[in-house]
Protein backbone atom coordinates (compact mmCIF):
# COMPACT_ATOMS: atom_id res chain seq x y z
CA UNK A 1 0.00 0.00 0.00
CA UNK A 2 1.33 3.07 -1.21
CA UNK A 3 0.61 7.16 -1.94
CA UNK A 4 1.17 8.44 -5.13
CA UNK A 5 4.84 10.15 -5.01
CA UNK A 6 3.81 12.55 -7.76
CA UNK A 7 1.53 14.00 -5.75
CA UNK A 8 3.83 14.56 -2.66
CA UNK A 9 4.29 18.06 -2.65
CA UNK A 10 7.90 19.09 -2.59
CA UNK A 11 10.49 21.43 -3.07
CA UNK A 12 13.70 21.13 -5.25
CA UNK A 13 16.71 22.87 -3.89
CA UNK A 14 19.41 21.36 -6.55
CA UNK A 15 18.59 21.67 -10.26
CA UNK A 16 21.39 22.71 -12.88
CA UNK A 17 20.74 25.00 -15.34
CA UNK A 18 21.31 23.30 -18.56
CA UNK A 19 20.97 19.85 -17.03
CA UNK A 20 17.14 20.61 -16.72
CA UNK A 21 16.45 20.09 -20.13
CA UNK A 22 14.31 17.19 -21.79
CA UNK A 23 15.94 15.39 -23.79
CA UNK A 24 13.78 16.00 -26.82
CA UNK A 25 14.89 19.43 -26.49
CA UNK A 26 18.04 18.93 -27.00
CA UNK A 27 17.72 17.36 -30.13
CA UNK A 28 15.53 19.55 -31.29
CA UNK A 29 17.93 22.98 -30.32
CA UNK A 30 20.56 21.07 -31.98
CA UNK A 31 19.16 20.76 -35.36
CA UNK A 32 18.02 23.89 -35.06
CA UNK A 33 21.31 25.45 -34.68
CA UNK A 34 23.10 22.71 -36.83
CA UNK A 35 24.98 21.19 -33.62
CA UNK A 36 26.65 17.79 -34.09
CA UNK A 37 25.97 16.07 -30.78
CA UNK A 38 28.34 13.59 -29.00
CA UNK A 39 26.90 9.94 -29.45
CA UNK A 40 25.71 9.74 -25.86
CA UNK A 41 23.51 12.74 -26.02
CA UNK A 42 22.13 11.93 -29.59
CA UNK A 43 21.10 8.02 -28.15
CA UNK A 44 18.28 8.75 -26.56
CA UNK A 45 19.09 7.03 -23.89
CA UNK A 46 21.09 8.83 -20.68
CA UNK A 47 24.77 8.05 -21.24
CA UNK A 48 27.12 6.23 -19.50
CA UNK A 49 28.83 8.14 -17.00
CA UNK A 50 31.41 7.85 -14.21
CA UNK A 51 32.92 10.94 -12.90
CA UNK A 52 35.01 9.33 -10.19
CA UNK A 53 38.59 10.01 -12.22
CA UNK A 54 39.73 13.06 -13.69
CA UNK A 55 38.76 11.61 -16.97
CA UNK A 56 35.67 10.96 -16.03
CA UNK A 57 34.82 13.94 -14.97
CA UNK A 58 36.36 15.75 -18.22
CA UNK A 59 33.63 13.83 -20.39
CA UNK A 60 30.54 14.61 -18.25
CA UNK A 61 31.88 18.01 -18.68
CA UNK A 62 32.26 18.08 -22.25
CA UNK A 63 29.04 16.66 -22.64
CA UNK A 64 27.60 19.25 -20.69
CA UNK A 65 28.98 22.09 -22.53
CA UNK A 66 27.44 20.19 -25.90
CA UNK A 67 24.31 20.76 -24.29
CA UNK A 68 24.82 24.59 -23.26
CA UNK A 69 26.26 25.13 -26.49
CA UNK A 70 22.78 24.36 -28.15
CA UNK A 71 21.10 27.52 -25.58
CA UNK A 72 21.75 30.68 -27.94
CA UNK A 73 18.06 32.84 -28.03
CA UNK A 74 16.36 33.98 -24.85
CA UNK A 75 13.47 32.13 -26.96
CA UNK A 76 15.62 29.14 -26.03
CA UNK A 77 15.93 30.28 -22.31
CA UNK A 78 12.38 30.91 -21.97
CA UNK A 79 11.72 26.90 -23.12
CA UNK A 80 14.09 25.43 -20.83
CA UNK A 81 12.78 27.68 -17.94
CA UNK A 82 9.29 26.64 -18.99
CA UNK A 83 9.86 22.98 -19.64
CA UNK A 84 11.91 22.20 -16.00
CA UNK A 85 8.71 23.79 -14.93
CA UNK A 86 6.59 21.69 -16.14
CA UNK A 87 8.50 18.35 -15.32
CA UNK A 88 8.65 19.87 -11.69
CA UNK A 89 5.01 20.06 -11.37
CA UNK A 90 4.71 16.65 -12.66
CA UNK A 91 6.31 15.57 -10.10
CA UNK A 92 4.85 17.07 -7.33
CA UNK A 93 7.37 20.35 -7.41
CA UNK A 94 5.81 23.40 -5.85
CA UNK A 95 9.25 25.59 -4.95
CA UNK A 96 11.94 25.58 -7.40
CA UNK A 97 15.63 26.98 -6.77
CA UNK A 98 17.62 26.73 -9.76
CA UNK A 99 21.30 26.94 -10.10
CA UNK A 100 22.83 29.07 -13.03
CA UNK A 101 26.29 30.25 -13.96
CA UNK A 102 25.24 33.19 -16.12
CA UNK A 103 28.86 33.13 -17.22
CA UNK A 104 28.75 29.97 -19.30
CA UNK A 105 25.68 31.90 -21.55
CA UNK A 106 27.33 35.56 -21.85
CA UNK A 107 29.16 35.17 -24.67
CA UNK A 108 25.48 34.30 -26.89
CA UNK A 109 23.13 36.77 -25.00
CA UNK A 110 25.51 39.67 -25.00
CA UNK A 111 27.22 39.74 -22.02
CA UNK A 112 26.89 38.50 -18.27
CA UNK A 113 24.39 41.10 -17.58
CA UNK A 114 22.07 40.58 -20.32
CA UNK A 115 22.56 36.97 -19.87
CA UNK A 116 20.98 37.18 -16.38
CA UNK A 117 18.13 39.48 -17.24
CA UNK A 118 17.01 36.52 -19.84
CA UNK A 119 17.28 34.01 -17.43
CA UNK A 120 15.70 35.87 -14.76
CA UNK A 121 12.71 37.35 -17.14
CA UNK A 122 12.35 33.56 -18.63
CA UNK A 123 11.67 32.29 -15.01
CA UNK A 124 9.24 34.95 -14.07
CA UNK A 125 7.24 34.17 -17.21
CA UNK A 126 7.55 30.48 -16.31
CA UNK A 127 6.48 31.09 -12.58
CA UNK A 128 3.56 33.05 -13.97
CA UNK A 129 2.09 30.52 -16.97
CA UNK A 130 2.29 27.52 -14.96
CA UNK A 131 1.93 28.35 -11.23
CA UNK A 132 5.23 27.21 -10.06
CA UNK A 133 7.21 29.58 -7.35
CA UNK A 134 10.93 29.49 -9.13
CA UNK A 135 13.98 31.41 -7.79
CA UNK A 136 17.70 31.10 -8.81
CA UNK A 137 20.62 30.41 -7.12
CA UNK A 138 23.64 32.02 -9.20
CA UNK A 139 26.49 29.98 -9.15
CA UNK A 140 30.34 30.22 -9.54
CA UNK A 141 32.47 27.78 -11.48
CA UNK A 142 35.69 26.75 -9.15
CA UNK A 143 37.61 25.66 -12.14
CA UNK A 144 37.93 29.84 -12.52
CA UNK A 145 39.72 32.41 -10.34
CA UNK A 146 38.01 33.47 -7.38
CA UNK A 147 37.91 37.07 -8.85
CA UNK A 148 35.47 36.11 -11.39
CA UNK A 149 33.24 34.31 -8.23
CA UNK A 150 33.12 38.15 -6.67
CA UNK A 151 31.95 39.53 -9.61
CA UNK A 152 29.29 37.08 -9.58
CA UNK A 153 28.63 37.50 -6.14
CA UNK A 154 28.16 40.90 -6.51
CA UNK A 155 26.11 40.70 -9.45
CA UNK A 156 23.70 38.39 -7.48
CA UNK A 157 23.08 40.95 -4.48
CA UNK A 158 22.14 43.12 -7.16
CA UNK A 159 19.57 40.96 -8.83
CA UNK A 160 17.94 39.95 -5.41
CA UNK A 161 14.84 41.90 -6.09
CA UNK A 162 14.49 39.99 -9.08
CA UNK A 163 14.15 36.66 -8.01
CA UNK A 164 17.82 35.52 -6.98
CA UNK A 165 18.13 34.10 -3.46
CA UNK A 166 21.54 32.04 -3.12
CA UNK A 167 25.02 31.55 -4.38
CA UNK A 168 26.53 28.35 -5.18
CA UNK A 169 29.78 26.88 -6.40
CA UNK A 170 29.68 24.57 -8.32
CA UNK A 171 32.33 22.05 -10.67
CA UNK A 172 34.93 19.57 -9.93
CA UNK A 173 35.42 19.92 -6.08
CA UNK A 174 38.83 18.36 -6.04
CA UNK A 175 40.04 21.32 -7.84
CA UNK A 176 41.31 24.20 -6.04
CA UNK A 177 40.28 24.85 -2.31
CA UNK A 178 37.23 26.30 -0.92
CA UNK A 179 38.70 28.97 1.51
CA UNK A 180 39.73 30.80 -2.03
CA UNK A 181 36.17 31.64 -2.64
CA UNK A 182 35.16 32.95 0.95
CA UNK A 183 35.37 36.82 0.10
CA UNK A 184 32.61 35.64 -2.97
CA UNK A 185 30.55 34.25 -0.42
CA UNK A 186 30.98 36.85 1.78
CA UNK A 187 29.70 39.07 -0.53
CA UNK A 188 27.00 37.01 -1.01
CA UNK A 189 26.18 36.69 3.04
CA UNK A 190 26.05 40.19 3.57
CA UNK A 191 24.03 40.90 0.87
CA UNK A 192 21.19 38.53 2.13
CA UNK A 193 21.74 35.67 -0.34
CA UNK A 194 21.70 32.34 1.54
CA UNK A 195 25.16 29.99 0.78
CA UNK A 196 24.93 26.80 -1.11
CA UNK A 197 28.30 25.80 -2.08
CA UNK A 198 28.85 22.00 -3.53
CA UNK A 199 30.76 19.41 -1.51
CA UNK A 200 30.71 15.93 -0.12
CA UNK A 201 30.05 14.06 -3.50
CA UNK A 202 33.53 13.62 -5.29
CA UNK A 203 36.00 14.83 -2.33
CA UNK A 204 34.96 13.29 1.03
CA UNK A 205 33.83 14.73 4.42
CA UNK A 206 36.94 17.45 4.08
CA UNK A 207 35.09 18.93 1.48
CA UNK A 208 32.28 19.18 3.56
CA UNK A 209 33.94 20.66 6.85
CA UNK A 210 35.37 23.16 4.29
CA UNK A 211 31.87 24.81 3.02
CA UNK A 212 30.67 25.01 6.62
CA UNK A 213 33.73 26.70 7.67
CA UNK A 214 35.49 28.44 5.23
CA UNK A 215 31.69 29.31 3.42
CA UNK A 216 29.22 29.34 6.32
CA UNK A 217 27.34 27.13 4.13
CA UNK A 218 23.51 26.70 5.04
CA UNK A 219 22.74 24.40 2.31
CA UNK A 220 25.31 21.92 0.83
CA UNK A 221 25.08 20.53 -2.71
CA UNK A 222 25.34 16.87 -2.19
CA UNK A 223 27.28 16.05 1.24
CA UNK A 224 26.31 12.71 1.33
CA UNK A 225 29.94 11.63 1.64
CA UNK A 226 29.94 13.45 5.47
CA UNK A 227 28.64 10.05 6.54
CA UNK A 228 32.35 8.92 7.04
CA UNK A 229 33.04 11.71 9.68
CA UNK A 230 30.99 10.90 12.75
CA UNK A 231 31.44 14.35 13.77
CA UNK A 232 30.56 16.16 10.54
CA UNK A 233 27.19 14.58 11.15
CA UNK A 234 26.63 15.92 14.51
CA UNK A 235 27.67 19.34 13.63
CA UNK A 236 25.06 18.97 10.49
CA UNK A 237 22.26 18.36 12.56
CA UNK A 238 22.79 20.72 15.31
CA UNK A 239 23.75 23.69 13.03
CA UNK A 240 20.40 22.90 10.83
CA UNK A 241 22.30 22.78 7.50
CA UNK A 242 20.12 21.07 4.70
CA UNK A 243 22.21 18.76 2.34
CA UNK A 244 20.60 18.21 -0.97
CA UNK A 245 21.15 14.70 -2.08
CA UNK A 246 21.05 13.56 -5.70
CA UNK A 247 20.64 9.66 -5.59
CA UNK A 248 20.40 8.96 -9.00
CA UNK A 249 23.76 11.37 -10.32
CA UNK A 250 25.53 9.83 -7.14
CA UNK A 251 25.27 6.79 -9.12
CA UNK A 252 25.42 7.26 -12.43
CA UNK A 253 28.69 9.37 -12.22
CA UNK A 254 30.07 6.30 -9.94
CA UNK A 255 30.20 8.06 -6.00
CA UNK A 256 27.89 4.85 -5.15
CA UNK A 257 27.54 1.57 -7.27
CA UNK A 258 24.06 1.15 -6.60
CA UNK A 259 21.38 3.21 -5.48
CA UNK A 260 21.27 1.35 -2.07
CA UNK A 261 24.46 2.32 -1.48
CA UNK A 262 23.78 5.93 -1.09
CA UNK A 263 23.91 6.79 2.41
CA UNK A 264 19.79 7.80 2.39
CA UNK A 265 19.51 6.16 5.60
CA UNK A 266 22.76 7.33 7.71
CA UNK A 267 22.22 10.40 7.13
CA UNK A 268 18.70 10.28 8.29
CA UNK A 269 19.50 8.38 11.37
CA UNK A 270 21.52 11.14 12.38
CA UNK A 271 18.91 13.92 11.95
CA UNK A 272 20.65 15.55 9.03
CA UNK A 273 18.03 17.64 6.98
CA UNK A 274 17.75 16.83 3.34
CA UNK A 275 16.64 17.63 -0.02
CA UNK A 276 16.30 15.14 -2.73
CA UNK A 277 17.35 16.74 -6.11
CA UNK A 278 17.60 15.41 -9.57
CA UNK A 279 20.72 17.62 -10.57
CA UNK A 280 20.84 16.93 -14.24
CA UNK A 281 18.06 15.15 -15.36
CA UNK A 282 19.47 15.37 -18.80
CA UNK A 283 22.53 13.15 -18.11
CA UNK A 284 21.32 11.48 -15.41
CA UNK A 285 17.60 10.15 -16.96
CA UNK A 286 15.73 11.15 -13.64
CA UNK A 287 13.67 13.38 -12.57
CA UNK A 288 12.55 14.44 -8.92
CA UNK A 289 10.05 11.94 -8.09
CA UNK A 290 12.48 9.30 -8.98
CA UNK A 291 14.35 10.88 -6.22
CA UNK A 292 11.89 9.54 -3.74
CA UNK A 293 10.72 6.39 -5.56
CA UNK A 294 14.46 5.27 -4.61
CA UNK A 295 14.27 6.42 -1.52
CA UNK A 296 11.02 4.54 -0.84
CA UNK A 297 12.06 1.27 -3.27
CA UNK A 298 16.07 0.97 -1.92
CA UNK A 299 15.98 2.32 1.72
CA UNK A 300 12.61 1.24 3.02
CA UNK A 301 11.55 4.57 3.49
CA UNK A 302 7.75 4.85 3.84
CA UNK A 303 4.87 7.41 3.06
CA UNK A 304 5.28 9.24 6.56
CA UNK A 305 9.51 9.20 6.01
CA UNK A 306 8.80 10.47 2.45
CA UNK A 307 6.39 13.15 3.36
CA UNK A 308 9.13 14.12 6.63
CA UNK A 309 11.97 13.95 3.63
CA UNK A 310 9.55 16.52 1.51
CA UNK A 311 9.11 18.91 4.84
CA UNK A 312 12.70 18.93 4.95
CA UNK A 313 13.17 19.80 1.24
CA UNK A 314 10.73 23.30 2.22
CA UNK A 315 11.91 24.07 5.29
CA UNK A 316 15.83 23.93 3.78
CA UNK A 317 14.00 26.43 1.01
CA UNK A 318 14.24 30.05 0.91
CA UNK A 319 10.33 30.05 0.49
CA UNK A 320 8.85 32.89 2.66
CA UNK A 321 6.72 31.64 5.51
CA UNK A 322 3.15 31.98 4.16
CA UNK A 323 4.62 29.66 1.06
CA UNK A 324 6.13 27.01 3.72
CA UNK A 325 3.45 26.89 5.79
CA UNK A 326 1.00 26.21 3.01
CA UNK A 327 3.27 23.33 1.72
CA UNK A 328 3.40 22.06 5.30
CA UNK A 329 0.19 21.70 5.17
CA UNK A 330 -0.52 20.27 1.52
CA UNK A 331 2.03 17.55 2.68
CA UNK A 332 -0.16 16.78 5.73
CA UNK A 333 -2.95 16.45 3.54
CA UNK A 334 -1.01 13.60 1.02
CA UNK A 335 -0.62 11.92 3.96
CA UNK A 336 -3.80 11.91 5.09
CA UNK A 337 -4.98 10.79 2.01
CA UNK A 338 -5.26 6.78 1.93
CA UNK A 339 -2.84 4.59 0.30
CA UNK A 340 -3.47 2.97 -2.98
CA UNK A 341 -2.45 -1.02 -3.84
CA UNK A 342 0.94 -0.71 -5.25
CA UNK A 343 3.53 2.41 -6.31
CA UNK A 344 2.43 4.17 -9.60
CA UNK A 345 4.51 4.07 -12.39
CA UNK A 346 6.88 6.39 -12.83
CA UNK A 347 7.37 5.79 -16.54
CA UNK A 348 10.32 6.88 -18.33
CA UNK A 349 12.40 7.95 -15.02
CA UNK A 350 11.51 4.31 -13.30
CA UNK A 351 13.30 2.45 -16.72
CA UNK A 352 16.08 4.64 -16.76
CA UNK A 353 16.81 4.41 -13.03
CA UNK A 354 16.62 0.30 -13.88
CA UNK A 355 19.26 0.80 -16.65
CA UNK A 356 21.27 2.71 -13.93
CA UNK A 357 21.25 -0.37 -11.81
Amino acid sequence: MARDIRRLPKAHLHLHFTGSMRPSTLLDLADKYGVRLPDALSAGQPPKLRATDERGWFRFQRLYDAARSCLREPEDIQRLVREAAEEDLRDGGRWLEIQVDPTSYAPRLGGLIPALEVILDAVDTASRDTGLHIRVLVAANRMKHPLDARTLARLAVRYRDRGVVGFGLSNDERRGFARDFDRAFTIARNGGLLAAPHGGELSGASSVWDCLDDLAARRVGHGVRAVEDERLLRQLAERGVTCEVCPASNVALGVYEKPEDVPLRRLWDAGVSMALGADDPLLFGSRLAAQYEIAREYHGFDDEELAELARQSVRGSVAPPEVRQALLAEIDDWLAEPAEQGSPDLGSDARDLRAVR
